[in-house]
Formats: structure tokens, C-alpha cells, sequence
């Protein structure tokens, strides 16, 4: 398209050549080949039979003539043009239908992003139009206030003049009395005869008197006191915030749906989804007030229910239902009129008394899994035997994320006794360390067992008391020993390698390799982590005992193993950002550092709710940074954000957990938690 825009007079000969291709293949002639071109007959416009292009080389995916072949392709394979014309041509149809078939599919895109554009227009015009009208009404409001203000005063001044005239008056006509009748009688004294003073002398004598005996109102009736009081500081403040723009950037494909009501559901009880906001590169939108609608429809179509929502603020919401009778139904959500993602759900409501009984029915002691405080262990709800295989279970009336379980209680291959720690390489292998039976087992990322070693004892290469392992990036197994007080390094086949730490740990508990290929290893004992090179060179170390932010165990209390000791930090994970982050048992939290261990942030508090802990112990991080928690009092896992906001739970219902510990994300995307109570790992699903 350059060539054929740019002027037939080109000074480059390349572009010229392809120009001239270009029009003989318009023309239907020959093409001749532009490599051995200044022959004599390419000037008159015409190929000699060795200069037209009739060969094609595979390996160089370009056409040539015969002097080409036996030139600079002789070592390539060439064949006839013609015998591979029809095969490029037929590529390129199917990959011209393969864009075509995409045009429906932008022009509706077209639309869509056409038709919101014009309503974001649309909506600015009304929001204007409304502002607009709103000042004008205030405006209005204004004037009339001032108005009346003006007309109260006037009146209110005119009372006061009123009285005040009056008072006025009368002094004047006062005052007009007296000096009229001493002018009268100072003149009678001074120019009258005697006969003239003895004939005015009573009548003056009495006015003078009464005069002076006259009660005048020489004090003021009204005083001058008339302000105006205008409070403007509050009503500025007011009129600077008056109205609000309420908007986000909130977009349906990205926002998450979460929570067991998506799916399932109890009739006649209520349940609650809640859905979680992002803008359009999978950010968590902050802010509330997002249009969202969803509604409940039965198998037939026909409407059933019109979920509630409550706006958190804070950019997740809660849907809450009731659903009255038993069946499948379609659970749909929008945002701004679009479907969230994986919107409509497939709802399925059963009786309250088909329900499985919750793990939360199941009440346990909190008291550390870890050291020789040991685990006490209440009767768990589990699964019969026989259900332990994927393809029983979807007998169960509510279908969890469970993929599939392995193990039971013993001593042999693919059975553990207390499992701790688990984690997964990127070759599709999951690696459990087996605590109380001294050993580590290796299995596919479908179930299948494949290896196992360890022996037990306190020599290099022995296994004392497993609890955390994880895989380097050169595929070594790491595992960390706690009652041998040191980390172990394994090669993938299980032939030892190395021991780190000796001397200065002492009890190991969860292990993580960093980006740097660093091994952080948390010292449940001394309350702090340990960050070694692979060689076991000590790069830094932080934590202790105490309440800061950088410290772990709060104090003594009723947390604490025989010793008398609070042991608190269990698990650990690094991120997609190389931060370090640490589950802190006794804490009932979750705290993340930088790769040099300084803090960041924390989250979590003890309890029961969303967010909330009883004792965390296992952490895994995804691709995207969300925070996978394994919640050890309350038998759940939870996922949280990069920021360590709630997301939703992984649904465990339909198999209880008890008592997770390590938590692992498998090669294929999958979680991975050592379900010690019940001495087996299960694999759910995960959506990232």
C-alpha cells in the first residue's frame, strides 16, 4: 500500500522493483525476478524464460526465477510456484474467513460502546440541564429571602420611627410651650406698667406652674438597635459542596461475582453473593454507587424474584434473595445493563434439610497446630471412605469447588499423619511434607502418587519433623525441619544437597523462595523470618516478639504451648512484587513486607466474619497478587486482594475442612491446602 501511495518516480529501486511487480501481476504478465534484473530483454519489458519467476523456496517463503535456484537457494528445498499457489491461497482464505467471522462481533462492539457513548452524552446533558435548573431554583430562593429581609426590616424600622416621632412631637410642642410663655412673661417684666403686670400675673403665674410641674417623656421610648445577621460560613461551606457527581469506572467483564448463594441455595433462608467492582484492566474500583441489577428467573423464563443490593461504598456490594420453592434457576447480574462475568449462574435450590452440615457447626479450640503444644483435635465432619474419589462426589446435594482429595490417616504411600506444609513446581508436581511420619511425598497435579523419601532421624539429609517445603526455582525441594532446626535442601529426585540455618533457627515452620532466589523461612519459634541465600549465607532477618508491626507474638496469654512461650508466625508467600507475606497466628492477621523486609501493611482481626481470622496459617499469592489465606480456627479459606481486601471464600461446604494448613497454587491454577485434621491434601478449583 506504501509502494502503490508513493509516486511512480521513486528514487528507491526496491520500491520501483515491487511497483513494477505489482502492476505486471494487475497486467497478468510474468513476474520477473527482481535479483537478476539489467539484462537486455528486461528493459523491452519482457522475461527472458530464466528470469521469470516460476520456483518457489519454502524455507525462505519467497518466489525466484531458475538462475535463483542454483544461485542462492541451491541448498534450499524449491518447488514450482505453481504447485504451491492453490496451498498459500487456501491459508490465506481461511485466515481472511477467520477475521471475517470476527466483523459481526466488532460491529456490535460498535454499537454497544456507540450506544453508551451516546448515552454518556445523553446523561451529561440531563446532569447540566439539571444543575442548571437547581441553581436557578436557588437563585430564585436567594432573591425572594432577600426580598423578604428588606420588607421585614422596613417594617421594623417604620414601628420604631412611628414611636420615636411621636416623642418627637411632643417634646417639640414641649419645649415650644416653655419658651413662649417665658418670652410672654419676660416681657410683661421688663416693657409692662404695673396695672398691665397685676392683670397677667395669675394667669402667668399658673402656666409657669403647670409647665414645670409637666411630665415630659425626656427619655427615649425606642432605641436605634436594627442589624442584619446573616450566617453565610455554613451556607458557603454548603453551596461549596453542594451537589455530587456520582460516577465509576466499574465495567461488567472484569467485575467477580462470590459466594455460595451464587450457585446454591437453601429454600426458604436467605442468602447473600457479593460482587466485587474492577475497571476495565481488572482494578478494584474504590468507590460505591455503580448501577448493578439482578434479578432471578426460574427454568421457563418467567421472572421469580428481584434480588436486593447493598452498596458498601466501597466498590463490592451484597445481593441478597430468598428463594421459596426447590428447582434450578438463572441468577442474573448486571452492571450498567452488561453481564458480570459468568453472568447468568446456574441456581439450584434445594430443602434446608438436604444441606450439608457446615463446617462452622463444628466448634473447635484454637491452639497451636505447631512445636509440642501439639493439635487438639475434635471429632471432624468428614466424607465416608468411599467418597474420597472424585467421581463420588457429586453425590452430594451441593456441589463444592473440590476437584479432587488424597489420602487418610497411615504410614503408607499417599497417607499422611498430620500433613504441614504443601507447594507445587511449575513441572506439575504437588509436595506435601508429611510432619509426623518424616517424610516428603511428591504427587501429579491430577492425584497421582509419585515418590516419596525421607528418613528420620537428626543427621544431615534426615527428617525430623517436616513442616514447610516449597520449590526453588531450579526445581530443589526445600523443606524446613522443625525439631532438626534447620532447612533442607532436596534435589528434585529426593538425593540431599544441603542444610541451611544450623545455629541459628529455631523452628523453622514455613518456607518460600523469592524472586532473587532468596529462602525466607519463618522461625516459628523465635518469632521472626529469615531471609538466606541459597548457599545459607544470612542476607537479613526481622520480627521478634512484641506488638509492632514488624513484630509478631502480642504477649502471653491463652495462646501458648507448654514452655509457656507464644510461637506466632506459621506460613509464608512471596508475590508477584517480591513481597514477603506472613501469616500471624496468634495475631489472627496477615502481614506483608518488602523484599528487605520492611513493613508495608497488615490485615485482618480475630473473628468469625468476612476478612476476619481465627488463627491464620497457610498463604499462597496468584499471578495477580490476590492473597489466598488459609483460615485454621474457622476451616475455610479466604482470598483477598493485593491490598488485602475480602474477595469471596473457596467453597469447601460439600468437605469440610479441618484445621488447613500449608496452601499451595498448583502449575494449572488450581489451590492446594493440607487439610490436616483430616490427614489428606484436596485441590479446589480456582477462578483468578
Amino acid at each position: 500500500m506504501e509502494v502503490l501511495q508513493r509516486d511512480p518516480e521513486c528514487s528507491r529501486p526496491e520500491a520501483c522493483s515491487v511497483l513494477e511487480s505489482v502492476n505486471a501481476a494487475a497486467a497478468g504478465k510474468p513476474l520477473c525476478c527482481p535479483n537478476h534484473e539489467g539484462k537486455p530483454s528486461k528493459s523491452e519489458g519482457v522475461c527472458l524464460p530464466l528470469q521469470v519467476m516460476e520456483f518457489y523456496c519454502e524455507s525462505c517463503e519467497t518466489a525466484m526465477c531458475l538462475d535463483c535456484t542454483s544461485g542462492e537457494h541451491r541448498e534450499h528445498v524449491t518447488v514450482p510456484l505453481r504447485d504451491v499457489v492453490e496451498q498459500h491461497k487456501a491459508a490465506l482464505k481461511t485466515q481472511l474467513d477467520a477475521i471475517m467471522s470476527r466483523l459481526p462481533q466488532l460491529t456490535s462492539s460498535i454499537e454497544l460502546v456507540s450506544e453508551i457513548s451516546r448515552q454518556l452524552n445523553e446523561r451529561k446533558n440531563e446532569a447540566v440541564a439539571e444543575i442548571t435548573s437547581t441553581f436557578e431554583e436557588l437563585e430564585r430562593a436567594l432573591h425572594q429571602r432577600k426580598t423578604a429581609l428588606i420588607t421585614d426590616l422596613e417594617n421594623i424600622c417604620s414601628t420604631k420611627q412611628k414611636v420615636l416621632q411621636a416623642q418627637l412631637s411632643s417634646l417639640l410642642q414641649g419645649k415650644d410651650h416653655i419658651q413662649s410663655s417665658c418670652s410672654f412673661t419676660e416681657q410683661a417684666l421688663s416693657h409692662g406698667s404695673a396695672t398691665e403686670v397685676l392683670l397677667v400675673q395669675k394667669q402667668m403665674s399658673e402656666r409657669v406652674t403647670a409647665l414645670a410641674r409637666h411630665d415630659f417623656p425626656d427619655k427615649p421610648h425606642q432605641n436605634a438597635h436594627l442589624d442584619c445577621q446573616v450566617e453565610t460560613e455554613g451556607l458557603r461551606r454548603s453551596i461549596q459542596n453542594l451537589g455530587v457527581l456520582l460516577t465509576t469506572a466499574a465495567v461488567a467483564h472484569t467485575s467477580v461475582a462470590t459466594g455460595e448463594g451464587l450457585r446454591h441455595a437453601a429454600t426458604g433462608q436467605h442468602h447473600t453473593v457479593t460482587v466485587t467492582t474492577k475497571d476495565k484492566d481488572g482494578e478494584l474500583v474504590r468507590m460505591g454507587n455503580a448501577v448493578l441489577k439482578a434479578e432471578i428467573t426460574s427454568a421457563d423464563g418467567s421472572r421469580i424474584t428481584e434480588a436486593d443490593v447493598a452498596d458498601n461504598k466501597n466498590g463490592t456490594y451484597e445481593v441478597g434473595y430468598t428463594l421459596r420453592v426447590e428447582g434450578e434457576y438463572s441468577f442474573s447480574l448486571l452492571l450498567y445493563g452488561q453481564p458480570l462475568r459468568g453472568s447468568p449462574f446456574r441456581l439450584r435450590a434445594i430443602k434446608p434439610s438436604d444441606v450439608p452440615q457446615s463446617p462452622d457447626d463444628v466448634k473447635r479450640r484454637v491452639k497451636s497446630p505447631s512445636g509440642t503444644g501439639g493439635h487438639i483435635r475434635q471429632k471432624a465432619v468428614r466424607r465416608p471412605s468411599s467418597m474420597y474419589s472424585t467421581t463420588k462426589k457429586k453425590e452430594n446435594p451441593i456441589e463444592d469447588e473440590l476437584i479432587y482429595r488424597v489420602g487418610s490417616r497411615g504410614r503408607e504411600k499417599g497417607e499422611f499423619t498430620n500433613l504441614q506444609g504443601i507447594s507445587a513446581s511449575c513441572n506439575g508436581r504437588v509436595v506435601v511434607a508429611d510432619s509426623n511420619n518424616q517424610c516428603i511425598q511428591i504427587f501429579s497435579n491430577d492425584g497421582q502418587f509419585k515418590m516419596r523419601f525421607g528418613v528420620r532421624g537428626r543427621s544431615p539429609g534426615q527428617l525430623q519433623r517436616p513442616t514447610g517445603v516449597t520449590v526453588d526455582m531450579n526445581g530443589d525441594i526445600v523443606v524446613a525441619d522443625y525439631d532438626n532446626r534447620w532447612v533442607s535442601i532436596f534435589s528434585s529426585d529426593g538425593k540431599f544437597k544441603n542444610k541451611i540455618g544450623a545455629g541459628r533457627l529455631m523452628g523453622p515452620k514455613g518456607v518460600a523462595v523469592d524472586k532473587n532466589g532468596h529462602i525466607i523461612t519463618v522461625d516459628n519459634k523465635a518469632c521472626c523470618v529469615f531471609i538466606f541465600q541459597s548457599n545459607g549465607k544470612l542476607v537479613t532477618k526481622f520480627g521478634g516478639r512484641g506488638t509492632s508491626d514488624r513484630q509478631f507474638a502480642e504477649k502471653l496469654g491463652p495462646y501458648f504451648n507448654k514452655s509457656g512461650s507464644v510461637f506466632s508466625p506459621h506460613f509464608v508467600a512471596v508475590n508477584n512484587k517480591n513481597e514477603i507475606i506472613v501469616t500471624d497466628f496468634h495475631n489472627h492477621s496477615v502481614k506483608v513486607y518488602n523484599a528487605d523486609g520492611e513493613f508495608l501493611f497488615k490485615f485482618g482481626s480475630h473473628g468469625e466474619g468476612n476478612g476476619q481470622f481465627n488463627a491464620p496459617t497457610g498463604v499462597a499469592a496468584d499471578v495477580n497478587g490476590n492473597i489466598i489465606v488459609a483460615d485454621w480456627g474457622n476451616s475455610r479459606i479466604q482470598v483477598f486482594d493485593s491490598a488485602g481486601s475480602f474477595l469471596s471464600y473457596i467453597n469447601t461446604s460439600a468437605d469440610p475442612l479441618y484445621g488447613p494448613q500449608g496452601l499451595a497454587l498448583t502449575s494449572d491454577g488450581h489451590v492446594a491446602v493440607a487439610d490436616s485434621g483430616n490427614h489428606c491434601f484436596k485441590v479446589y478449583r480456582y477462578l483468578q
